[in-house]
């Protein structure tokens, strides 16, 4: 993958609580951008460029889901714990990385019982994370604490690449092409000499685990305007209906609606209505799906202190948490473009405050 940005973000660790390596290329990025960048007491990085009485804010949670070393038995096989929704059955036989204190990434296999010795068909099909383990080839609990240390970040194998044209695939799609997409935001906005606002890129973290950085960092902020860039469902794959979802990779961003039914954002109908006429007279292609599972950073910023103006941008994914997805860098540079305008349209015209 030529753009190096992208590749980095796709292929680093940093699971919900253990973002710093991540941390680090993000506020690397922004630094060459922002007027300053500050890491907040909870990890989160937030760029800051412009001045004046306005606030808005750019959302994208940088964490990924993963699994944390919980127990290591005598014969050195590694029991885990998940960090963020992880289908079990995506599990066995999956590579993983095992970061340990140095920094180091001690290569595993995911293993469990073989059908073959397996008790009855139904267990077998129904086998349960904690029945798994991770094997790295050192048959010794001792020598394994040698390298690795109980609490340590699993992530899957890091990979990124081009699957054919302008489909891609990468570990941690969810939601690193959300923070590549702020980051290249921020970079056209920077070169609007009519800023007249204060703008702020924030990557939060453990939003897998209960959107816990963007509540403390909206909090802190208190701006007028939030946009979450995140990613969602793509229905172009077998086996799911159009009444399920109607996105499909290549089509264009995601004007989000309706989170899980309403237990997430329900979003603003003047904010909405702004968004899909900005897309429109831009000629940004775009997409619009209530999706019925599945909330973003966006859940809590809108129900922040008294209630922020939130909008969100969601970015088609297949194969949405699991070891490798894909995505389409066509829709990615169309939710560049839609934010970008977005914003641009909030501070020239003084809409929506």
């Amino acid at each position: 993958m030529k753009d190096e940005l992208l590749n980095n973000l796709l292929t680093s660790d940093g699971i919900s609580g253990y973002e710093e390596n991540v941390a680090k290329i993000i506020t690397n990025y922004l630094s060459s951008i922002c007027d300053n960048v500050v890491i907040d007491n909870l990890g989160n990085v937030i760029g800051k460029i412009g001045t004046g009485k306005k606030k808005i804010m750019i959302i994208s949670h940088m964490d990924e889901i993963g699994m944390v070393v919980k127990y290591i038995d005598k014969n050195g096989y590694i029991y885990f714990i998940k960090i963020g929704g992880i289908d079990d059955s995506v599990l066995p036989g999956k590579m993983v990385k095992i970061i340990n204190k140095k920094g180091e990434h001690v290569t595993g296999i995911i293993g469990t019982i073989p059908p073959h010795l397996a008790k009855d068909e139904k267990n077998n099909k129904s086998i349960k994370y904690t029945d798994m383990f991770i094997d790295i080839g050192i048959p010794s609990k001792t020598n394994v604490l040698k390298i690795i240390d109980i609490g340590d970040q699993i992530i899957f194998e890091p990979m990124a690449g081009i699957l054919n044209g302008s489909f891609y695939y990468g570990k941690a799609v969810d939601n690193r092409i959300g923070c590549y997409t702020m980051i290249k935001i921020m970079e056209k906005l920077k070169k609007n000499k009519d800023l007249s606002s204060e703008i702020y890129a924030c990557a939060t973290v453990q939003e897998e685990i209960g959107l816990k950085g963007a509540k403390t960092s909206s909090f802190k902020l208190n701006p007028d305007f939030v946009l979450v860039i995140d990613t969602t469902i793509s229905g172009d794959i077998p086996r799911i209906e159009e009444k399920t979802s109607i996105l499909k990779l290549g089509k264009g961003t995601n004007i989000t609606m309706i989170e899980a039914s309403g237990r997430g954002i329900i979003v603003n109908q003047k904010i909405h209505k702004l968004m899909v006429n900005i897309a429109y007279k831009n000629k940004i292609p775009y997409q619009i799906d209530i999706i019925n599972a599945g909330i973003t950073d966006g859940a809590i910023t809108y129900i922040n202190r008294n209630g922020i103006l939130t909008g969100i941008l969601s970015i088609p994914v297949r194969y949405i948490h699991a070891p490798i997805s894909v995505f389409n860098i066509n829709d990615v540079n169309s939710t560049i473009s839609l934010g970008t305008k977005i914003i641009e349209k909030i501070i020239k015209n003084n809409v929506v405050f």
